[in-house]
């Protein structure tokens, strides 16, 4: 049988941690890539006898950069990449040690995630790339980055709702703003140099409301529904805001 390395990375993530590491112990091997936490972080994953690795925080700010370094920190050809706030079902762990040891398994496998959002569970489709041979991939440094994987990528159907990772988080309002303040800084200077017209600017955010309220259903969420679709659209406007507010301080110090 295949043995499979649970991968996570952490920085202060005692909130969530004993949970999801009960969720991986069923996996060969589980890596804990640990950003120099000064909470009770690292004593959790030692008493689940986790792996431990350090990646210097230094100034880093997101996680992606120590990303590359705990994949090929496994021991084991196939990992599974996990937050430190997202569940694995016991279902999931099954399908994916089934899965690889089929002959045409892909090399990678986008994986649907159920988020919360106001303490509601969501089923709308959120995948992500978290289950690949580590010699095929490499995660870029890039703030909600995908790693690149020079192979197949499968697909894991979002009709079995049994095989999703559920993903904790759920922060107010006023913590999501925060956040996607920050976010949109990072995601703004990766999209700098990219050519927006005035269309792009206009339409993006109007889109991202369309897109959540009605094709992902949001409409028939009530107060939750209207307040996530602002939610994405407050994000493109302030993400699009400041790509051009920057590429017009770049131009006029041309």
């Amino acid at each position: 049988m295949a043995k499979i390395s649970a991968v996570l990375n952490t920085y202060n993530a005692e909130e969530h941690l004993e949970e999801v590491l009960q969720s991986l112990v069923n996996f060969d091997e589980i890596v804990v890539c640990d950003m120099e936490s000064t909470d009770k972080t690292v004593d959790i994953a030692k008493r689940y006898g986790c792996r431990i690795v350090t990646f210097p925080r230094g100034e880093h700010r997101i996680c992606e950069p120590a990303r590359d370094f705990a994949i090929h920190s496994a021991a084991n050809e196939w990992v599974f990449v996990v937050d430190a706030d997202e569940i694995v079902p016991p279902t999931l762990v099954e399908y994916l040690y089934s899965i690889s040891e089929t002959p045409k398994c892909p090399d990678a496998l986008l994986i649907p995630r159920s988020n919360l959002f106001l303490g509601q569970r969501e089923y709308a489709t959120d995948y992500q790339l978290r289950f690949m041979r580590k010699n095929k991939a490499e995660w870029p440094p890039i703030i909600h980055a995908r790693p690149k994987i020079s192979g197949s990528i499968g697909k894991v159907s979002s009709k079995h709702r049994d095989l999703y990772i559920i993903h904790l988080d759920d922060s107010n309002l006023t913590n999501r703003y925060y956040k996607m303040n920050l976010y949109t800084d990072f995601e703004s200077s990766e999209r700098l140099y990219r050519k927006y017209g005035f269309t792009n600017y206009l339409i993006r955010p109007l889109w991202f409301f369309i897109r959540s309220y009605f094709v992902k259903g949001g409409c028939f969420s009530g107060f939750r529904g209207l307040a996530k679709a602002y939610y994405s659209m407050t994000h493109q406007i302030m993400l699009m805001s400041k790509i051009m507010v920057a590429q017009q301080l770049n131009r006029s110090h041309k």
